[in-house]
């Protein structure tokens, strides 16, 4: 008979292969490490800032790209701090105001501050200048697509995709702080509506940013009025299309709502779980999209469970245990040999 406890497994490892993950190449600092990282053998660039500040907002893709340049440079450390968390680590570097960018050379806990501009070049000859290494900056592909009058109709009108459309101008204040939170959500589509300002006008586009969401069972749009943090926009296309996503673009853990209770059945079922698992198969056939895809994890587990007897869940469950203690003494070596 299959537990809760093994369908919970099933659903963790399927979140460990099948998720898709947004690259960070910034070290995320905190009190606990920062003093590990910060000051040892190589010389780091720390940005401390504030979630809510519209300047950090406005670094941040700048910020991504210089980490994913110096992401292999063993020299030089790229790294950052969320004030708002760790006030007492920001309060004792001097840090008044966001985004502060301080310069920690090799060996050293006594910063230099950053006075220079913001973008990724300017960053980069200072680091390569304080670090006394040679870095390129590395180009950083876009996860937005750009329309134009000629592709709009072909990718947003189509019938089997859920698309969300920014209407944008590249002198709007806004739009560039909403532009490192959108690049960051998933299957996002934009548009230059001051340069098609007809096709923005079609849409009924009056100010910038305007964001309308076409789904794929009707074209006729629907305007976006939620919050504009990458968490706002990720549960808005997870309700509008089905699908299970955290704001790093992993999979959640979240139950799908129209199987729990067949789980449940299945469980207690006795000499009736193929009757279960038949009800659990029909359902599957029923549901669409993402939802669909995790559904098949339940269907998959159910089928185990008759075909390997009773022990199946204990057996995969202590697999499972097996496989994370060689995962963690992997790791452990791992940081030995680098430490």
């Amino acid at each position: 008979m299959l537990s809760s406890k093994s369908f919970y497994v099933i659903r963790t490892l399927a979140l460990l292969f099948v998720s898709s993950v947004f690259a960070d190449d910034v070290v995320v600092l905190t009190e606990s490490n920062f003093d590990k990282e910060v000051g040892q053998d190589r010389g780091a660039l720390v940005e401390f800032y504030a979630p809510w500040c519209g300047h950090c907002k406005k670094l941040a893709p700048e910020y991504e790209k210089l980490g994913a340049s110096f992401k292999k440079a063993k020299s030089v450390l790229i790294g950052k701090v969320d004030c708002d968390e760790h006030k007492s680590l920001c309060s004792k570097y001097g840090v008044s105001g966001y985004p502060t960018i301080q310069w920690f050379p090799k060996g050293f806990l006594e910063p230099k501050k950053y006075e220079g501009a913001r973008g990724a070049e300017a960053l980069a000859e200072f680091v390569k200048k304080e670090g006394r290494t040679n870095v390129k900056i590395a180009a950083v592909p876009s996860n937005v697509v750009v329309l134009t009058p000629h592709d709009f109709d072909e990718i947003v009108l189509n019938n089997e995709k859920d698309v969300l459309v920014e209407f944008y101008a590249p002198w709007c204040g806004h739009c560039k702080s909403l532009a490192p939170i959108y690049e960051k959500v998933a299957s996002a589509f934009k548009l230059d509506a001051d340069k098609h300002r007809d096709l923005a006008e079609k849409y009924g586009v009056s100010g910038y940013p305007t964001l309308k969401f076409f789904p794929k069972s009707n074209k006729a749009r629907e305007d976006y009025d939620g919050g504009r943090d990458l968490d706002d926009f990720v549960t808005f296309i997870n309700e509008k299309c089905g699908t299970s996503r955290d704001g790093k673009g992993q999979l959640t853990s979240k139950v799908v709502a129209a199987l729990n209770d067949l789980v449940k059945e299945f469980v207690n079922a006795g000499n009736d779980e193929k009757k279960i698992l038949a009800k659990i198969e029909e359902e599957v056939e029923k549901l669409k999209g993402a939802t669909a895809r995790y559904s098949k994890i339940y269907v998959k587990a159910a089928k185990n469970s008759l075909e390997k007897g009773a022990d199946y869940s204990k057996k995969e469950i202590q697999r499972l245990e097996r496989m994370l203690e060689k995962v963690y003494l992997i790791l452990f070596f791992f940081l030995v040999l680098s430490s």
